[in-house]
This record gives C-alpha cells, structure tokens and sequence, in this order.
C-alpha cells in the first residue's frame, strides 16, 4: 500500500551479516576455518607472499602458522560481528583455494565498506581476482544491501586499477599518503580510491584472461588498507 502524507519510505536496511557460499565464474566464495591447519598454512603463505608484500603492509603480520590462525580467528569474530565478511576464494570445480577476498570496515549506517583481496601466486593469471570481484561486489551491494564499496590500492599498481575498472570500479581519486610504504610504519605512500555504487550498471563479464608469459602478475594482490 503506498503512503498518502507525503513521506518518504525509509531506506532499505541492510541485510543480516549472515553469509551464503557465494557461486557465479567458475568459483566458490566460502568461510575460512580457524581450525583448518590447511586453511592457517594457506592464509599464512597468501599473506607472506613477496609480492603481497610489496603492496602490503599488514597491521599485524602472520609469520607462522599459529599467527596465521590468530588472524583467522580475529578475522571469524569480526564477521560475526558484521564488521567484516570474509571469503575464502576455492575453484568451483575441485575445491581448491586460490585467495581470498574480504569486506571490511562495514558500515550499516552509511551502507559503505571496502573490498580487498589477494590471489595466491599459482592461480594468477586466470582471471581469478576479476571474476571473485564480480561475484562479492554483487553480493554486497543487493543481497546485503550496501550503497557503496570502495576498493583503495598503492599508486602505481596498475594490476588492481585494471582489475578495478574491468569490475565497475571508477578511479575516483589520489590519497595523499594514505598507505604504509611496504614493510615501514614511519613512511607513507599515495592511494589510489575506486568505488561502486548500487547504483551503477552491472559490469559486463570480461573475455577469460590469457595466462599470463613469466615474470608478468595481472593479478598481484592489492588492497591499499581492505586486501586482507
């Protein structure tokens, strides 16, 4: 029944932080498991891979896998806190973990968060990071109801400035030293800002990425301040 006094309907509140396996690309965006000695060893290489790092400065860096399980279950109570909603990136076919990708600093309020994710080296190259993108992006600005996702990364990864823009993420902007110089807490380097809105058309699915030739990574991880 629609109003007659002239006001206007509230808007429409987020969903609850309850999350799906997420299907669509070829992928499976699913939870990560704390007590999955796998998943800790996986988390722990994703997150000391050289070039992570180079774009990458974790606030609290895993170096074993004790660390690595710390993170994840940090990582597990802010998802059921609906701060952060995390998923680990799998082939659809067989399972494998290929990443992760991540919704952080979640404000119901404003209906924003920032996206981030990394690719672990041996599936780069295959559209992976793109592909998990499309499916989170979709995911978090219908089904759980945010207006706008921002993904940053350092100045100068043109990798994730591709991979932004292919998934309907504009360049919106420069951050003056925004970001952690790689492995310095007293020195700072310029962002880069993307965003989507729910607002804005779906992004055409991208042609399959070609493999890429040696010492090329279309796919490096980066984040700025949301890839892990």
């Amino acid at each position: 029944m629609s109003h007659t006094d002239g006001r206007t309907a509230p808007p429409r509140p987020l969903a609850s932080p309850a999350r799906p396996e997420l299907h669509g690309h070829g992928l499976r965006l699913g939870r990560w498991d704390p007590d999955s000695d796998a998943h800790a060893d996986t988390w722990l290489r994703g997150t000391t891979d050289p070039d992570f790092l180079r774009w990458n400065t974790p606030l609290e860096p895993a170096t074993d896998r004790a660390a690595a399980r710390a993170a994840l279950r940090g990582r597990a109570r802010r998802d059921a806190d609906g701060s952060t909603a995390s998923f680990r990136v799998m082939d659809a076919a067989d399972g494998t973990t290929l990443g992760h990708i991540g919704l952080n600093e979640i404000h119901p309020a404003l209906g924003h968060a920032r996206v981030g994710y990394w690719i672990l080296p041996e599936a780069r190259g295959r559209g992976v990071a793109t592909r998990a993108l499309l499916l989170a992006a979709r995911w978090a600005l219908t089904e759980l109801g945010l207006h706008r996702l921002e993904l940053g990364h350092v100045v100068g990864h043109e990798a994730s400035c591709r991979i932004a823009e292919r998934c309907g993420f504009p360049l919106e902007g420069t951050l003056r030293g925004a970001l952690f110089e790689s492995g310095r807490r007293d020195a700072f380097r310029d962002a880069h800002l993307h965003a989507r809105l729910a607002t804005d058309p779906e992004p055409p699915y991208p042609a399959p990425a070609r493999h890429s030739g040696p010492g090329r990574n279309p796919e490096a991880p980066g984040r700025g301040r949301s890839a892990s």
